[in-house]
Parts: C-alpha cells; sequence; structure tokens
C-alpha cells in the first residue's frame, strides 16, 4: 500500500515538474486557442454583416430598376461588386445588368456582365444558366462557334431544354442542318407537352433545311 502511496507521489511530482517546464509553452497554446476560437467568431459575424449590407443593396438596385433610375441602379451594381464581388447578391445584380443591357442591344456590355457573374458564381447550376445566357448572347453577336463552345460545358442535367435549343440555333447558324435537327429533336424531348416554348423549337425545327433540300 505505502508502494502505491509514493508511486502516486512521485507521478504527482513528475507531472508538476513538467508543468514548471512547458508552462511558457501552456501557455502560448492556451492564447493562439482562444486568438483562434476569437477569430473564427470575428470571421463569422463579419460573414454576416457584410451578407446583411449585401442584401440591403440589392434591395435597393431592384428599387432603382423598378423605378427605371438607371444611374443610381448603375452606381449601386459597382458598390456591390467592390465590396461584395464573392456575394450571390454582386452576381444577381450582374446578371439582371446582363439582360438590360441585352435589351438596350449593347451586347458588349451584357457579356462584360456575365462575364462578371460567371467570375464570381458559386453554385454550380447557376454557374450553368450563367454559361446558357452568355451563349445566347455570343450567339446574337454572330459568333455561332463560339457560343456552341460555351454550351458543350453545360452539364446535361442542367437546363437541357433550353441548352439543347440553344445549340441547334448554333449549328443551324453554322450550316449543320443535321446536327441542328439532332439538337432540336433533343430539346423537345426535354420539355413538356404542353410547355409554352415547345412551339418555338418545333417551328425551328421545320424550318431546317432537309437533305434533299441541301442536295439541291
Amino acid at each position: 500500500m505505502a508502494f502505491e502511496v509514493l508511486d502516486e507521489h512521485e507521478q504527482g511530482e513528475l507531472v508538476r515538474k513538467w508543468l514548471r517546464a512547458n508552462a511558457m509553452s501552456i501557455a502560448v497554446g492556451i492564447a493562439i486557442g482562444l486568438a483562434l476560437i476569437f477569430g473564427w467568431q470575428q470571421w463569422k459575424a463579419r460573414q454576416v454583416r457584410n451578407q446583411g449590407e449585401a442584401a440591403l443593396q440589392y434591395r435597393a438596385f431592384m428599387d432603382a430598376v423598378a423605378a427605371k433610375r438607371d444611374d443610381d441602379a448603375a452606381k449601386i451594381a459597382e458598390s456591390l461588386r467592390s465590396g461584395h464581388s464573392a456575394s450571390a447578391y454582386a452576381v444577381f445584380a450582374a446578371l439582371a445588368q446582363a439582360e438590360a443591357a441585352v435589351r438596350k442591344g449593347d451586347l458588349a456590355a451584357a457579356q462584360a456582365d456575365l462575364a462578371f457573374a460567371d467570375r464570381n458564381a458559386a453554385d454550380p447550376v447557376l454557374k450553368s444558366l450563367i454559361a446558357l445566357r452568355t451563349a445566347r448572347v455570343t450567339l446574337a453577336a454572330g459568333d455561332a462557334a463560339a457560343a456552341l463552345a460555351r454550351l458543350d460545358g453545360v452539364p446535361k442535367a442542367d437546363f437541357n431544354a433550353l441548352a439543347s435549343e440553344l445549340r441547334g440555333d448554333a449549328l443551324a447558324k453554322l450550316g449543320r442542318p443535321a446536327d441542328a435537327r439532332a439538337a432540336y429533336e433533343e430539346a423537345l424531348k426535354s420539355l413538356d407537352p404542353m410547355a409554352p416554348g415547345r412551339d418555338i423549337v418545333q417551328m425551328k425545327l421545320g424550318d431546317l433545311p432537309t437533305a434533299e433540300t441541301s442536295k439541291s
């Protein structure tokens, strides 16, 4: 029994010696741990604050767009890009600006807005949507080959009907009616029978030259 008690005392003394020898290292470790915890909490709080600010700016942007205050909308969108480029709100604002630029016929501005959205979008499905819009604008600008290349990077599971229709448009522009036909048929397969865009795809399909027409 005495031997066991003596061992406990020895062990306790060893622990105390180790603590004294390593007191500085332990204190530094604790300080670093606390700093990391505090830093993480500060980072999370800053992220939440930034998201809140971005949300408010995006709401102000949409209000300006609805009121047709174009200058104000442009300034707010620029503020979102410079201060919250990693936020989805900056991406959404860029998409809205691209849409407005297309309506004005400014395809170069639309392409620039879409390029910003593509660089900063994190969600894969959103990136696919941006790719589709970029391909549409690129095709409207007359570069069917670049539009087709952009579409090739869109996963088939994402917006297959829209992607296939756009692919058909690009292929038709490139003088490849057989490939365009296959693309339009793929779009029809992906569309619901009652989908409003089905008639348009069907019309495009009917407008393609047949093999006999091409030979003549």
